[in-house]
């Protein structure tokens, strides 16, 4: 599985990438401006994106501003032409971008589709579920990100949770545990329903109600909903890569990484999350106390 680094601060690319662990970074608007201006008017936006593409040893995802098929495809072009010779360029595109659910439904789509049959990589983003990664496929797409965090956050909060008090945005969702204790609340209303009609227990408005419990229509979290779009492109063949993104903890790399994602995009304190363990810090102790002096001089003597 490749790892890229969900930032635009120059610092944490280049010290990950001098780790060598990274394969690619992606971007957004509002990570690339608050760097800049991190940096008090010192390198214009331009530049900075520039010293990224030339720290990075792989792809780079920029996101285009624009919703309508025309700006999305015209700001690919730009973003594509201008930046492609510093580095590998992949133009981040939504997959729906319409804001209200009637206009420009199709627009990202058809933008993936005209950039994709022009040559230019697309990563098609905002990906929530199984079926949109099917049309972002079958247009061309290079890659598509699933929005594996946001999932999580949406089903916690359809379950009556809420996010900064009930649970923060780094918390592991123990979507296995959901599940059981929705299962578990089908399962009593269910015993509750005094009805013998299967179809009057079917419509009922409570058990329609439990068993809607802990999932959004069938993805159990944001592993799931990876875990689903690997399967069916496998199913078929498609070459779409998956990058597992909105990753929020150690947990959900392995997880996803179990799921079978092509990348994963984190943040740069997710790096840390894999790295620490109380026994390896236990075992270093253990391990320096044990050394026996001479062992030391011998391999620290420059004869």
């Amino acid at each position: 599985m490749k790892i890229f680094l969900d930032t635009a601060e120059l610092d944490e690319i280049k010290f990950a990438c001098s780790l060598g662990i990274i394969d690619g970074v992606t971007t957004n608007p509002s990570l690339i401006k608050r760097a800049v201006e991190k940096r008090g008017g010192e390198v214009s936006m331009e530049e900075y994106i520039k010293e990224i593409l030339r720290a990075v040893p792989g792809p780079v995802s920029l996101e285009v501003v624009g919703t309508s098929f025309e700006e999305m495809v015209d700001e690919a072009k730009r973003l594509y032409m201008r930046f492609s010779p510093y580095g590998r360029v992949v133009v981040k595109i939504p997959i729906c971008s319409s804001m209200d659910g009637e206009s420009n439904i199709y627009d990202g789509l058809r933008a993936i589709g005209e950039l994709s049959r022009i040559g230019i990589p697309v990563n098609a983003t905002l990906v929530m579920t199984p079926e949109q990664a099917i049309l972002a496929a079958k247009a061309g797409a290079a890659y598509v990100s699933p929005f594996a965090g946001r999932i999580d956050d949406y089903i916690r909060d359809s379950s009556g949770m809420k996010r900064g008090r009930d649970y923060g945005k780094a918390d592991y969702y123990d979507f296995r545990l959901m599940r059981l204790i929705a299962e578990k609340r089908l399962e009593e209303t269910l015993e509750r329903c005094e009805d013998d009609d299967v179809g009057r227990i079917y419509l009922n408005e409570r058990v329609a109600s439990a068993a809607k419990q802990g999932h959004d229509n069938g993805i159990y979290s944001g592993v799931d909903l990876v875990r689903r779009i690997v399967r069916i492109y496998r199913n078929y063949g498609y070459k779409t890569e998956v990058i597992a993104a909105s990753m929020r903890n150690a947990r959900q790399v392995r997880e996803v990484a179990e799921a079978g994602a092509d990348i994963v995009t984190i943040p740069f304190y997710v790096i840390k999350q894999m790295l620490l363990h109380p026994k390896t810090i236990e075992g270093m102790k253990l391990f320096v106390a044990d050394v026996v002096p001479q062992y030391a001089d011998l391999i620290r003597s420059k004869g």
